[in-house]
This record gives C-alpha cells, structure tokens and sequence, in this order.
C-alpha cells in the first residue's frame, strides 16, 4: 500500500504526462506517475511526427539517444480524387541541418524511452495501473486519486490530468464534460514494413531523410478527414482518420476507408509489397479553441490531448502536448517555490502562462477552421477535389481543344457546381476562418 503523501500525481505517460513528470522531478518534487498500458507507449503502437524544439526544452541533447526514425526534409500536400491527385511539396535541404527541427518516430518505442528519462529524474513511474477516480475533501478539491490496485487511496497537492482525449477522471468528477463527437477524430493506422532502401528509392531519400505525406478530399467519402503517410527507417505509416459524429452518421468504418486510401493510384505503388506488422486505431482532439474544457480547478490541471490542445489545421500534437506539460509543471513549480496552495486562484497561473504561448495563440487564430469544415464537409472533401482534378487535367491534355474553350467549360463546371454565390461565399467564409 502507497502511504506517503506526493507533490504531484501525474495520470498519463504520454507526450504531456512525461513532459509534466520530467519537468517537476528535475526540479526536485516527490512525482508519481500512473499509466494503465503495460509500460509507456505499449497502447500507441503508431508512428508520429516529433518537434524537436518542444523537446529540447526538457532534454537539450536528446538526439543522443532517442528512438528517432527520420528527419523530415520534405512535406507533401494531396488533393485527391478517386483517380488522382494534385499536390504541392517544399523540399530543402536546409533541413538536412546539424540539429533536425522534425522527425517521424514510432510511439511505442518513443514514449518508452521519454518514460526511462522520468524515471531517472526521480519520479516514481508506475505502469500497468489504472486510475478509477479523483479523491475530493468535502469542499470539492481534488486532493488525491484511486487505482485499480489494493493501494488505497493515494494523495498529493496537485493532480495533472493528463490522460488523453477521452479520459474519464475529469468527466466522472464532473469537472469538465465529455468531448462530443463532433470534437473528436477516430485515426486508425497500419505500419507497412519494406526493406530501408526501397522506403528511400520510392520517396526519393538518403540516409535518414525522411518525408510526410497529408492527404484530403474524396478518400474521406465526403467526411471531415485526412489521409496520411510517414517514412521510417523500415517501414511506412499510412493512416486516415475522420470526425466521430462522421462515422455515426456515415456509418463508414475507419478500416474500409484506410482500405480505399491504401488502394488509391497514388499511394499503391509506395507500399506495394510491404508487409503489414501492426494496426491501431486512435482517438484525436478536433475541437480546436471552442472545444478547450476548463484547464485547472481546485487541486487539478489538464494537459495535452486531454485539453483538446490540438492543431488540427497544421497536425501538430505532441508539440502542444509537450509545451502545456511542462507549462502546467512550471506553475506547480512556481507555487511550491513560494508555499502557495494548489487553489484554483493560484493554478490559473497555467492557464494565464499557456495562454501567451505559441500554443493557444495558433489555436486561437483557427477558432473557427474546425466548424466550417464540419459544416461543408461535402464541398470541402468531395465537389472542390474533383473540380480541381478535372480542371487540372483538361489543362494538361492536349487534344486540340482551344484553350479558351477548356477555361470556358472549366468555369462552368464550378459555376454549375457551387453557383457564384456559393463560390463567393466559400471564399469569404474559409479566409475568416484563416486568419
């Protein structure tokens, strides 16, 4: 039975939970960390996109020794119809830099090792164990949690949440309400193993290059979702996820969709002949800044995906993830430091800090991306793809048409589509939702 009393109790071992654990550990707190999968990262069998800026911030030399797949030197964006693609890349070799600024990393072995970092920091990491609820005095402040384990009930100033996006702990406290399905993307993704040269061959890479494919438009049958593929050293990570009220409405499942991704022209050759090791399916925050829950309370903090603090117009997560952690730990830090208590008063602290950083002010920016694309998936997702695909192909056949008759025919099929008020209006609504 756990007896002695914590700083902080930390619940979740992932990209938030480990940047929180280290952050308070190095600096000397009493932190134990809970984590229900059999070691950290054992339930994200899927691969990633790491920021090492975040990163560096709580490990300078990490490149030392972390689990790193590829440094991302190329980033390609596809419009796709059911037949095609139009598509823009940057490529640099800038990016072949002494310190890489993005890799591809497989979370399993990634997260393992950030967990091994906590544990050396001091922290006392605890897998295997679940979290059943938060302990509350009669006022309401969290002041403790339970497990699954004959433990007891276990206590500390301070419980960071950092449990993911449908974690229960704060819904069954009632401290914030469950995220809604319009809020939440279900991911599901599949590792395809080939041999490091043929990876390099087909995408164009040398060494540990590495380059990241983000797709849209009628692979997601006409739902609010993206399609995606990552190069590792060995194999590729190819993915699509979609809107779970999506999915409810649709009644599409996630596997026929990565079925049909996986078979589309232009993604079949790049994994032709690999062999598929693993599946997984995940669930993302979609929700953007209107989805945010309240970040802190009496006792407690919220962190990282458990926060819907995720970038889906940029799809950037564990950068968010990694900066509200250690942003959540620097305030309990600060507390500590000056024997304040863990009140709501003192812990909105975090929110105040968080909000200045780069990670509620891009949020904040693109506050009404994520319902405009719910609301005109259709046109977004499947009329504007396959306009753009027929236009780009009449531009390139050449078949003795007249060019101005190709523009004609070309404007008219999305007058025809759209009218020129609908044109006109999805204009004006995407660049307000842009800026």
């Amino acid at each position: 039975m756990i007896e002695e009393r914590f700083d902080a109790i930390v619940v979740g071992a992932g990209m938030a939970g480990n940047a929180a654990a280290l952050t308070m550990a190095k600096r000397g707190l009493k932190v134990l960390q809970l984590e229900r999968g059999e070691y950290a990262g054992s339930k994200n069998v899927q691969g990633a996109i790491l920021y090492a800026d975040m990163l560096e911030q709580l490990i300078s030399d990490f490149r030392d020794d972390a689990p790193l797949e590829r440094h991302v030197v190329e980033q390609r964006f596809w419009m796709m119809d059911h037949r095609s693609h139009v598509g823009v890349h940057y490529r640099s070799d800038d990016f072949n830099e002494e310190r890489p600024n993005r890799y591809t990393i497989i979370r399993a072995q990634f997260d393992k090792w950030f967990s091994s970092k906590v544990r050396q920091a001091g922290a006392t990491v605890l897998c295997e164990t679940t979290v059943t609820e938060l302990v509350q005095d009669t006022y309401g402040k969290v002041i403790g949690i339970r497990t699954d384990r004959q433990d007891g009930e276990i206590h500390a100033d301070v419980v960071v949440l950092a449990e993911g996006v449908n974690g229960l702990l704060g819904t069954r406290a009632r401290l914030r309400e469950r995220p809604k399905p319009d809020n939440v993307a279900l991911a599901v993704k599949e590792m395809h193993f080939l041999p490091r040269e043929t990876i390099e061959a087909r995408f164009n890479l040398r060494g540990d290059e590495g380059v990241v494919i983000e797709a849209a438009g009628t692979i997601s049958g006409g739902m609010t979702g993206m399609g995606f593929l990552y190069a590792n050293k060995e194999c590729i990570s190819v993915g699509i996820g979609c809107l779970v009220s999506d999915f409810q409405r649709t009644a599409e499942t996630p596997y026929g969709l990565l079925d049909h991704f996986k078979r589309h022209p232009s993604v079949a050759p790049l994994i032709e002949g690999s062999e598929v090791k693993e599946y997984s399916a995940h669930l993302i925050p979609e929700g953007g800044y209107r989805a945010i829950p309240q970040l802190y309370g009496d006792g407690w903090v919220v962190v990282g995906d458990a926060a819907q603090l995720n970038n889906a117009i940029h799809r950037e997560g564990s950068n968010l993830a990694m900066t509200s952690g250690r942003i959540a730990a620097e305030a309990i830090l600060h507390l500590k430091s000056r024997g304040l208590a863990m009140t709501a008063e003192h812990l909105a602290r975090y929110k105040k800090t968080l909000d200045r950083s780069f990670v509620i002010k891009d949020l904040k920016k693109y506050k009404d991306m994520p319902q405009l694309m719910h609301t005109n998936s259709q046109n977004f997702f499947l009329t504007y793809p396959q306009l753009v695909s027929k236009a780009m192909q009449s531009y390139l056949r050449v078949d003795g048409t007249p060019k101005i008759d190709k523009e004609k025919l070309t404007l008219r099929a999305f007058v025809n589509a759209r009218s020129w008020r609908g044109l006109f209006g999805d204009a004006v609504r995407f660049a307000r939702a842009w800026r």
